[in-house]
């Protein structure tokens, strides 16, 4: 023990010395030479026999190893004791360690939130350093493909709703292409970075695909030419039954498992009513490292521009997979729990919305107010604030300007330019007379409506169901 103290004290005084050093502004080799030093002390003190709680941290660590040749997205940082840290690259590590670490086996689940790519940015593709992704993920142990069915099935309803127009989800199994490249001569170091070229098929030509596995990854020319037979084919379940007549293919075991799960999944996705959206397509390989069996990804169907409106191409909308190896990773003891998950690109589908939005001339709504509550005299603030009040308790979703006397013009204008498709306005005679005067800011027709029929009249017209809080 008294040895162990003397080296943890060793370890907080080098760590200390490292940190001066760059508070010094030394040279980049001296903090390098020191924090080598450092990180040789650490590794001889050792783990802590007398501590027998697992903590995980959160340093780069966590992140190498996962995302294959998509690692040099990865935004690498050092903290002040020289330990590597990155940014969050994506949804699903960070997932799978907290599954880990709270030894969950069984879980549903999403989740909204920022990551980091180091990438170049391509605002009108909706393609940034920083965005959101909403991730919905399955985590257990259950009979084959039925979570896979219901994330497609998720991820078509989240596109349809959404009516950016029509998409395809490509569908492919990453036993399936280990399977391929196995019967074609691939070796097996190259599995990997063979399937990132791949993955680039549906942004370049074959033959590009082809000249960067022979040319820069040292793939043979016969063997690269025997993948693209197999990679250039698209279709459904009758291409599946197809390649598991393959006399090559139906002869590797890894082929044959993801083959048969792809065909039970085609039976899944017929009765979920979507099979018409899906196409198993061999090119897709989804370049992440840590899919172990089904991989998915939605693109838009690029349809001829409507007049005035840009062609877009902003790639992917959304992706997912099963990654069922993950978890282990993670866990001290190599304990694997089966996930399943699919990811939306939200600022992608934000970049659709708005750029066919403004090619159509029309306003992007910013708020989900209903009725604004607006004056057409001076001294009506009150007045303002009980309605206001009174169509809050209603669960109507109304607001006021914040002053005490706006002028009706300005009231008016402010719901245009926000997109707020009715105004309730009060005036001294409407006060007399117990109405309400309702205007449609689209059609700026007014009509005087009881106080006591504003809520119901609001409902109707915004064919709002009334609130059951």
């Amino acid at each position: 023990m008294a040895d162990r103290a003397a080296l943890e004290e060793l370890v907080r005084l080098q760590g200390e010395h490292v940190r001066g050093l760059k508070q010094q502004k030394a040279s980049a080799e001296q903090i390098e030479e020191e924090v080598a030093k450092l990180l040789k002390l650490k590794a001889q003190l050792g783990p802590d026999d007398t501590k027998h709680k697992f903590v995980l941290k959160t340093p780069k660590e966590t992140l190498t190893g996962k995302y294959g040749e998509d690692s040099k997205l990865i935004y690498d940082l050092k903290d002040q004791g020289g330990e590597l840290l990155s940014l969050r690259y994506d949804l699903t590590v960070p997932f799978a360690r907290y599954l880990a670490m709270n030894k969950l086996t069984n879980i549903k689940r999403y989740h909204i939130a920022k990551v980091y790519r180091r990438d170049n940015p391509a605002m009108t593709r909706g393609r940034y350093r920083e965005f959101y992704q909403c991730d919905f993920d399955i985590a257990g142990q259950f009979d084959p493909m039925i979570p896979d069915a219901e994330c497609l099935k998720i991820m078509c309803e989240i596109l349809s709703s959404l009516q950016i127009g029509d998409f395809l989800v490509k569908v492919n199994d990453r036993r399936i292409l280990d399977g391929m490249f196995a019967v074609c001569g691939v070796p097996d170091a190259k599995f990997r970075t063979i399937c990132s070229s791949v993955d680039k098929l549906d942004k370049v030509p074959w033959e590009e695909v082809k000249n960067e596995m022979v040319g820069e990854k040292g793939l043979a020319p016969e063997v690269a030419d025997r993948i693209g037979d197999y990679v250039q084919q698209h279709g459904g379940v009758s291409l599946v039954e197809q390649l598991l007549q393959d006399p090559k293919l139906s002869q590797n075991k890894q082929a044959v498992e993801g083959l048969t799960d792809l065909k039970l999944l085609f039976e899944y996705l017929t009765l979920f009513g979507i099979n018409d959206k899906i196409s198993f397509d061999l090119s897709l390989a989804r370049g992440l490292d840590y899919y172990t069996g089904v991989i998915y990804e939605a693109v838009l169907l690029q349809t001829p521009a409507q007049a005035g409106e840009e062609p877009l191409g902003v790639g992917s909308v959304a992706a997912g997979g099963r990654y069922d190896g993950l978890v282990g990773m993670f866990d001290p003891k190599g304990r694997k729990v089966p996930c399943v998950g699919l990811s939306i690109g939200v600022e992608r589908i934000f970049s659709i919305v708005e750029q066919r939005l403004e090619a159509l001339e029309e306003k992007v709504r910013t708020t989900e107010t209903q009725v604004l509550v607006a004056s057409a005299q001076k001294k009506l603030l009150e007045e303002r604030l009980k309605l206001v009040s009174e169509l809050w308790d209603a669960g109507i979703k109304a607001e006021l300007l914040y002053k005490k006397n706006p002028k009706l013009l300005n009231q008016l204008q402010y719901c245009e330019e926000a997109g707020i498709p009715l105004v309730a306005i009060i005036g001294e005679q409407e006060l007399k007379d117990g109405v309400i005067k309702l205007r449609s800011v689209a059609s700026r027709e007014e009509v005087d409506v009881r106080r006591e029929d504003l809520v119901e009249e609001i409902r109707r017209r915004t064919a709002q169901a009334p609130c059951a809080c």
